[in-house]
């Protein structure tokens, strides 16, 4: 019976996407982006904010704007100027962004990357390929906070980890703000030729009643790519060669104190630790990176945010942060994430070459990575960790080829994990994306896994040393259009596939997942309104249900840059060998009050849900809370807090009782000095309570954590930096102490030499 309504869910998904394809007017081909030729700066360039040096004299001025957001590609309300010229070494932008009001600018001091869509900000997004698939975004508010990231028309999204050398500098004038922005070209990638035609295009980010996004080219509403908007950059000649050399070498030094004799016993100083190492990045030339790096230092600064994994059936996700793995990082990126760097926990070395040729992108990691971290035990229903308790030799490469001027790409990816003392996990196969117009997307990969287990049965019962091979496979169908847009995809995972190197917490299933939506824009309280629907079907590969949902909703888009998001979910879910019926409000509510009060967001739901450990359905939720709070620009408070709760039968009262209640909170206080120094407090609690009577096991009444850190830092640039920090964390005992598990001194020096 299950398999049947998954077939009529496929076949009315799939009758309703070529319905809807055959319905689809032609539109007429958004304008072409315009070209920008630019001139050698005619004499010097300080960046400092000021507009006036000589080398701003007969620059290109670019001054046609457009407001695409919440207008459509309509004349802004605001006048943008931008200014951009270029001399032997650099790239130069200058912008002059008028404002009406000056004191309502929204320019908080922060760290590098912290320049959050709710402030003022500015720059340029440049594709030195010239290919309007890849550009770098170069932005940077009026205090000279600056942002960098990659993005990819690909599907990736936009991606900030990745950092570039490059220099910002604001000021905010009785008229408005300017900014100036300086690129070495020894920090681009382009090809050797001469003259150089890149694409660019100019941005301004103006957050008032609503966010107002206005660019120097037209954003079609509906069209599938963003780069692809870029117009051309001309002018470019006698560009310097490659050649650029980095090595950043690193000193820590760490002091950790323990309990002498278990928690609730004196702490006592381990001899202090003296340790070593650095990442060397070199680029032979303008298509070519290589990366290595010897004992590198991936401690993390700043710890992950705790999440809540009490009733959770599958491993948690956590993003990369660790600089070696973050050149050409949407390389990585494919439909099925069989690449997780974070997967590689404790490198002894790496060495990475990265680069272009032609139309083919390419990038190839290895690295010895010592183990000490968890390997993800998938299944169809959940999955299990288990500990890596063995050294691996780990290697990564993908190629993608570019594919004509559709903007389609054909790839193939090859993992391989070599487990020391016998074992291995090998991944290969294609993937590619299709652009059909500029309103149609499909994009789809095929993966085969051959794996021996280790044999290490006292690490998981799984681990006995079995050879097995297997198939992932996934695509995915998406149109949009002025008003329409609708989504397919269907995926299909073996029960024995394995990405060791990836994060695939789920296999052993098939899923049909279809969603479409429609999009009106009223005037006044709200700019954008979107109704859609989802349908989403999971089954185990021998047909046996394990989840279904139908969903209709709402999204809209208002004033103090407001997002708001409300479905209802009719469900059946699946639990040990019981499907149950499951009914849920969710909702997702953001806004930007004020400057001082910057962001609020509250996400979560409330209704029915299924108590996976015990295989039986209560009620509960889940309320999640952001909040940034900035009482002067200089000084911001960030809290997170979450909660989730779930209420069973209880036989004893004939009634419902609480099962369990989970919480999480932390406060993050940070006061940037400049845009190179802060000093930040953070403050973490973890806890969770349990009726130990409503479960079917035994389980603690309670657990709980406490953790706080000291940081002050300073960033000459994103390589070379000072950190001096303090970490305290505690457990929770029985009679509801918090006990100090360990605390540590930490101490880093790195410094970037450039040649």
């Amino acid at each position: 019976m299950a398999a049947g309504r998954r077939k009529i869910l496929v076949v009315v998904l799939l009758y309703l996407l070529a319905l809807a394809a055959a319905t689809v007017k032609a539109q007429a081909p958004p304008p072409a982006p315009p070209e920008i030729h630019i001139t050698r700066a005619a004499g010097a360039i300080t960046v400092d904010g000021d507009l006036s040096d000589p080398g701003w004299k007969g620059a290109t001025k670019v001054d046609t704007w457009y407001e695409t957001n919440p207008g459509d590609n309509l004349p802004p309300k605001v006048k943008s100027v931008g200014y951009l010229t270029y001399d032997d070494r650099f790239l130069y932008a200058a912008f002059e962004f008028s404002d009406p009001e000056p004191s309502r600018i929204r320019a908080p001091y922060g760290d590098r990357d912290n320049v959050p869509s709710y402030t003022d900000y500015g720059g340029i997004i440049v594709d030195t390929h010239n290919d309007g698939r890849t550009a770098w975004l170069l932005l940077a508010n009026p205090r000279g906070i600056q942002y960098d990231a990659i993005t990819d028309d690909g599907g990736n999204g936009e991606d900030n980890s990745p950092d570039l050398y490059w220099d910002a500098e604001g000021r905010i004038t009785p008229e408005g703000w300017t900014l100036e922005i300086r690129v070495p070209f020894s920090t681009l990638r382009y090809s050797k030729v001469n003259p150089q035609v890149w694409r660019i295009m100019l941005y301004r980010n103006y957050p008032r009643a609503f966010r107002y996004q206005m660019f120097t080219s037209t954003l079609p509403r509906g069209g599938n790519c963003f780069i692809c908007r870029t117009g051309p950059l001309t002018g470019l000649e006698g560009l310097p060669s490659g050649g650029a050399l980095v090595v950043a070498p690193y000193v820590t030094v760490k002091e950790e104190g323990i309990p002498r004799g278990g928690l609730g016993t004196e702490l006592v100083n381990k001899p202090a630790r003296v340790d070593g190492g650095g990442d060397i990045k070199w680029t032979p030339n303008e298509n070519t990176a290589l990366d290595a790096t010897i004992n590198p230092d991936f401690s993390q600064v700043e710890s992950d945010v705790a999440q809540i994994g009490v009733n959770e059936r599958f491993a948690l996700f956590f993003p990369e942060k660790r600089p070696f793995f973050l050149e050409g990082i949407e390389l990585f990126s494919t439909p099925i994430q069989a690449v997780y760097t974070r997967s590689i926990t404790s490198p002894r070395w790496g060495a990475r070459a990265t680069g272009k040729l032609g139309a083919t992108g390419y990038t190839a990691l290895v690295s010895e990575d010592r183990g000490r971290g968890s390997v993800i035990l998938p299944g169809p229903n959940g999955s299990d960790l288990a500990e890596q308790d063995f050294k691996s030799f780990v290697a990564i490469g993908r190629l993608r080829h570019d594919l004509g001027k559709s903007r389609s790409f054909a790839s193939f990816l090859v993992t391989d994990r070599e487990v020391s003392g016998g074992g291995y996990n090998r991944v290969y196969g294609p993937d590619f994306q299709w652009r059909i117009g500029d309103h149609e997307t499909i994009t789809g990969q095929l993966l085969l896994s051959n794996t021996q287990a280790p044999n290490r049965p006292e690490l998981s019962s799984q681990w006995t040393g079995q050879k097995f091979n297997s198939h992932a496979a996934d695509i995915w169908y998406a149109h949009s259009s002025r008003r329409w847009d609708w989504f397919g995809e269907y995926r299909d995972f073996g029960s024995d596939f394995r990405a060791d190197d990836g994060f695939v917490p789920q296999v052993g299933y098939r899923q049909s997942y279809g969603e479409a939506g429609y999009t009106f824009r009223p005037t006044g309280l709200l700019s954008r309104v979107r109704t859609f629907f989802i349908a989403d079907y999971q089954a185990q590969q021998d047909g046996s249900l394990i989840s279904r949902s139908i969903s209709p909703g709402v999204g809209m888009d208002g004033r103090w840059s407001s997002f708001m998001r409300y479905r209802v979910a009719f469900d059946r879910v699946r639990s040990g060998s019981r499907t149950f019926p499951r009914r849920q409000f969710i909702y997702t509510i953001q806004l930007t009050p004020s400057r001082s009060i910057a962001l609020v967001v509250l996400d979560g739901f409330f209704g029915e849900q299924v108590d996976f450990a015990n295989s039986r359905l209560g009620t509960g939720g889940t309320v999640n809370l952001t909040s940034s709070i900035r009482p002067t620009d200089h000084l911001e408070l960030r809290l997170n807090a979450s909660r989730q709760w779930l209420n069973v039968d209880a036989p004893a009262t004939a009634g419902k009782e609480r099962l369990f209640t989970a919480d999480v909170a932390r406060l993050r206080a940070t006061y940037t000095f400049t845009a190179r120094a802060f000093a930040r407090v953070i403050a973490q609690y973890v806890h969770t309570d349990r009726d130990p009577g409503l479960y079917t096991f035994a389980v603690d009444p309670q657990s709980g954590s406490w953790s706080g850190s000291f940081l002050l830092a300073y960033k000459l640039n994103w390589q070379s930096v000072v950190f001096l920090g303090y970490g305290d964390n505690r457990t929770l005992v029985d009679d509801n102490r918090y006990e100090k598990a360990d605390r540590q001194f930490f101490l880093k020096l790195s410094y970037a030499f450039q040649r």
